[in-house]
């Protein structure tokens, strides 16, 4: 999945300051005029931590010597991610232009992914970790002013590691592991702030792609072949101290106005990590778990109220969301011929009501976000299992309520003369949604089942927002 998302540039008014001269023989230098145009050439360095989202990939197990079994599935890691980056920029206009390279720390964890029946006699427990990365990446942005919206790609390199430890025919069989560096590709985009002197913030996504491990190996005496794409969805902030330019020298406005109605509409992408488990009850007992992994689109209204007080401004704020996101990856119970699950999992549309609390800096809100999410997710699981006499599709879809939280940053929006100056904000958000889980149980040919499912979302996304009341803020 790529995620490639930009807001627009944004602006505000800047205020100069002057030094008065004193009627004295003494002669005295004037102060420093404040800047007036926010300069972003330059160097910098900063620090930047978030989450790192696995799952994007498609991985499989082929245990050659186990009656052809092939089973696909998604191994979706999740961790925190932190390190330290630094880069140039060149801005000739509004353009922005430059070049950065970040080195990155993964600690990340994976729910358990147990399959080839996963029983006291049969079983294969699988762990993907990215252990750690870098990049090496292109920026292209347009500022306004103190604001820059940008786009970033290039080289990816880091560490892999692959485990699989099994149980075969009642025996431990022992456990194999691969761990590689590799080499891929980075693309993202985000949004970059003054803070005040030369301090910048900002608040990125990158869709981090290493290509594929495909790795035989033999376990008990039985043939086996490993085959896992690595795929890792990077939600991060960061701060940067910019070297030289005219930071410190560039004056703010007060606070942008934030109070008052405002309504608009977004649009970006979500990637889930919903552990599941599929249990058979009767008979044999056969005892799956694993994650899907919806991924997609998701894009909707919002609507909300602020209020303010200095630069402190907190408020209210509702959404309804479509979804795109949906998996048809996984296939267990050994999937072959004779026995095998297929899994379809879809988030169809969400919504939330949050609240909000940030601060403002100049025409740039900071904010946090959390409270109450709702959607509904349809699941749907097609089996044939011969030995059992099961052959069937049972389908359930839940409304489900949960909770979210996430963080942004808001700045007024003029682009190309095409927005009015004032009325117009945009912002770019992460959200964290958790619709809790889900157990249900069911019947195919006389067969008892279980299928207990997560619904997790990482959702990275860009809204415009129009302001009813006082503008936010006169353009740069």
């Amino acid at each position: 999945m790529q995620k490639f998302l930009i807001a627009a540039a944004l602006v505000t008014t800047t205020i100069s300051a002057q030094a008065a001269d004193l009627p004295s023989k003494i002669a005295f230098k004037k102060a420093p005029v404040a800047a007036t145009t926010y300069d972003w050439t330059g160097f910098y360095a900063g620090v930047n931590a978030g989450l790192a989202v696995g799952g994007e990939g498609r991985s499989g197990l082929d245990v050659l010597g186990f009656g052809g079994s092939f089973e696909t599935f998604n191994l979706a890691s999740l961790g925190v991610v932190g390190g330290g980056q630094a880069g140039y920029n060149y801005q000739f206009g509004n353009w922005v232009i430059g070049a950065e390279a970040d080195i990155q720390g993964i600690g990340t964890e994976n729910h358990a992914n147990c399959i080839l029946t996963c029983n006291a006699a049969t079983s294969a427990v699988l762990r993907q970790d990215m252990t750690w990365f870098g990049t090496v990446r292109g920026r292209v942005g347009y500022a306004s002013g103190p604001i820059l919206n940008y786009f970033t790609g290039g080289l990816a390199y880091g560490g892999v590691k692959v485990s699989d430890t099994e149980r075969l025919a009642g025996a431990n069989v022992g456990s194999f592991a691969v761990e590689q560096t590799r080499t891929g590709f980075a693309l993202g985009s985000g949004i970059e702030a003054a803070l005040g002197g030369n301090w910048t913030a900002k608040i990125e996504y990158l869709y981090v792609d290493l290509g594929s491990i495909n790795q035989a190996f033999v376990l008990g005496g039985t043939s086996h072949v490993l085959g896992t794409e690595v795929r890792q969805s990077i939600f991060r902030a960061g701060v940067n101290y910019h070297i030289g330019g005219n930071g410190s020298l560039f004056a703010f406005t007060p606070a942008a106005n934030w109070t008052g109605f405002y309504a608009g509409g977004n649009g970006g992408s979500g990637i889930a990590r919903d552990a599941t488990t599929h249990s058979i009850v009767s008979g044999p007992t056969f005892n799956n778990s694993f994650d899907l992994a919806p991924r997609g689109y998701n894009g909707g209204l919002q609507a909300g109220y602020n209020w303010q007080r200095g630069n402190v401004v907190y408020g209210l704020e509702s959404d309804i969301q479509y979804s795109t996101q949906e998996t048809d990856r996984s296939c267990l119970f050994t999937c072959t011929p004779a026995a095998s699950a297929f899994y379809r999992q879809k988030l169809d549309w969400l919504g939330t009501v949050r609240a909000r609390i940030g601060y403002g800096v100049g025409p740039t809100l900071f904010y946090a976000t959390g409270g109450l999410a709702y959607g509904e997710v349809k699941t749907r699981v097609t089996e044939n299992i011969t030995t059992l006499g099961i052959n069937g599709t049972a389908n359930f879809k839940d409304v489900r309520a949960g909770w979210a939280l996430g963080a942004g940053v808001e700045t007024p929006l003029e682009l190309f003369d095409w927005f009015r100056p004032g009325q117009w904000s945009v912002k770019t958000e992460y959200l964290y949604i958790d619709l809790g889980s889900a157990s249900n149980s069911y019947n195919l040919n006389g067969i008892q089942h279980n299928l207990t499912t997560e619904e997790t979302n990482h959702i990275f996304r860009t809204g415009v927002n129009y302001h009813f009341d006082t503008p936010v803020t006169a353009a740069y």
